[in-house]
């Protein structure tokens, strides 16, 4: 049941992203940054609600306070990541707009990344990297000072649950430049969509939002080794069964 699920779940994600994607691409002179945005997480929203529908996943918030308050207020949340869902879910959860870091070859993803590239997000080369984190601080800056707040995966990609990836300081080198604060989040997706998983199953993806850490007078590694150890022990709260016994180490 679950298999067929899953495939269900697919086939409504591709029939339903190419019209959106094609309309995404059509309006987008004739609307602004933010209204183009909005438009393409209505679809990222649609995705969620229907891996509700069909997969049974739902999603829990905690910690909606810890979010900063204000139109323009910034903020640069790094996120635990283990699967696709939670990259689909931030947009349709968080109330501002998000700027993902990203690889620019996403871009090339047929209608999908088209309609990416309508977007006011933040797409690097990897392979350029003292050029990619000068593009990110740039670009970030502008997006923070509108109010779009940037979202980063530290760990860099997906992780199988219960593991720790390797936590990188982009993110916290980001926020010291630009003075804005960092915003943890344990993400317990993998519970129902695997890394790399065709099948997923139903139950309940919390999502674990940390208080402000503020990024002024702090040097990157120490920070983010801040919010590694956040994120790791409330990951540890969120899935005991997932994780030795051990406490998380920073």
């Amino acid at each position: 049941m679950n298999l067929i699920r899953s495939l269900l779940h697919l086939l409504f994600m591709a029939v339903t992203v190419i019209p959106w994607a094609l309309a995404v691409l059509v309006a987008a002179p004739f609307l602004n940054s933010t209204q183009i945005y909005w438009m393409c997480a209505r679809w990222l929203k649609l995705a969620v609600d229907g891996g509700t529908l069909i997969l049974g996943i739902r999603n829990q918030v905690i910690g909606y306070e810890n979010l900063p308050v204000g139109s323009t207020a910034p903020a640069v949340l790094l996120v635990k990541h283990q699967s696709t869902w939670e990259t689909f879910s931030m947009p349709a959860l968080m109330p501002h707009p998000l700027a993902y870091v990203f690889k620019k070859e996403l871009l090339y993803v047929p209608f999908f990344g088209w309609a990416m590239s309508r977007m006011d997000m933040i797409h690097i080369d990897r392979s350029k990297r003292a050029q990619a984190f000068n593009k990110v601080v740039e670009q970030g800056q502008r997006l923070l000072d509108q109010g779009t707040w940037v979202i980063m995966f530290p760990e860099g990609t997906r992780i199988e649950r219960g593991q720790k990836g390797q936590y990188k300081s982009g993110g916290t080198r980001l926020a010291i430049a630009t003075g804005a604060p960092v915003i943890p989040i344990a993400v317990t997706s993998a519970k129902c969509w695997p890394r790399k998983a065709l099948i997923k199953r139903p139950g309940t993806v919390e999502f674990s939002i940390g208080k402000p850490i503020p990024s002024v007078g702090r040097e990157p590694d120490e920070l983010m080794r801040e919010v590694e150890n956040w994120i790791e022990t409330e990951m540890r709260r969120l899935d005991p069964s997932a994780y030795p016994t051990t406490p998380a180490q920073p």
